[in-house]
């Protein structure tokens, strides 16, 4: 399922970086596939075969083993078992804008913990919610994390 829903995320990504909508994207493949399709495909609640995904990504003008490559770096590189480690204390003294929501967060898992460090794991949906809160992609907000802890 995890891998059904971020390669949706990218396949969505992908076609919003090209300013089309759903509708352009029908209109752009050879075969016949519905807007619902496609939003399930993109939802990640719906299997998507080989043929059906080098097709969407071909007429995105994307090549699928690169998407695949990128779904397999969000899911595996930096996150054994699915999760990042988080230092708390690292994240609640980060100053970069964009992670505000994300300090908050830290700051208040402290104050209810007590402690002045503390660890957390963050599963791929935390993240990809945590990345909606920030207003970035997941991929850009691990990118950022790998810099925190650092």
């Amino acid at each position: 399922m995890t891998y059904q829903r971020v390669l949706g995320d990218e396949l969505r990504k992908l076609r919003k970086q090209r300013g089309w909508t759903r509708k352009v994207l029908q209109g752009k493949l050879q075969t016949e596939v519905s807007l619902q399709t496609l939003a399930t495909y993109e939802l990640g609640t719906r299997q998507c075969s080989v043929v059906r995904l080098a097709e969407i990504c071909l007429a995105m003008d994307a090549l699928p083993h690169d998407v695949l490559a990128k779904v397999h770096g969000r899911i595996f590189s930096d996150s054994p078992g699915e999760h990042v480690r988080l230092d708390l204390a690292r994240v609640a003294e980060d100053t970069q804008p964009d992670l505000l929501p994300l300090r908050r967060w830290a700051r208040d898992r402290l104050r209810a913990t007590g402690a002045r460090n503390a660890e957390v794991q963050l599963d791929l949906p935390a993240l990809e919610q945590m990345a909606e809160l920030c207003g970035l992609d997941t991929v850009e907000l691990l990118s950022r994390l790998r810099g925190v802890m650092r």
